[in-house]
């Protein structure tokens, strides 16, 4: 059964601060200082980093008893790569986002090794946010609302 999120950002009205409303929650992004923010929250792109690590390690603990596996400690080291010449324009042939996501799980589980590496796998293979960056998803502006 599908089910929608819904999430709404606002900028903050100086510097580059903005706040995004998800149910009862609230997660601020900002730019370092270098860049023209005040540096009071992650960055888009270490947001998506810290949501892939966060939604990896759910999967491993929501998917061990299915698998027969007891997961004591499960973590993720993420890193990405991002040249800021792609957003700022200044190079054409350079993406806007992330070239390479390289991810490092780290696991103590009751399986083998080998059971461990197989089970990193499903989670992987069986993580929306990992899914969702992977194979892309469509963006659909469905209006533009003008005030």
């Amino acid at each position: 059964m599908k089910t929608t999120a819904m999430a709404s950002t606002v900028k903050d009205a100086t510097g580059l601060k903005t706040t995004t409303s998800v149910r009862q929650f609230r997660v601020v992004c900002d730019e370092p200082v270098e860049s023209g923010g005040t540096d009071e929250g992650m960055n888009p792109v270490e947001l998506l980093l810290a949501s892939l690590g966060s939604c990896m390690t759910i999967a491993a603990f929501y998917l061990a008893p299915s698998q027969g596996i007891e997961v004591q400690e499960f973590g993720v080291e993420l890193e990405g790569d991002v040249d800021p010449d792609g957003f700022m324009g200044m190079n054409p042939d350079v993406r806007n986002g992330f070239s390479e996501i390289r991810i490092t799980p780290h696991i103590k589980c009751s399986g083998t090794p080998e059971q461990a590496r197989e089970f990193v796998k499903l989670v992987e293979s069986r993580c929306p946010v990992h899914d969702t960056i992977e194979r892309g998803t469509s963006i659909v502006c469905t209006d533009i609302i003008v005030d």
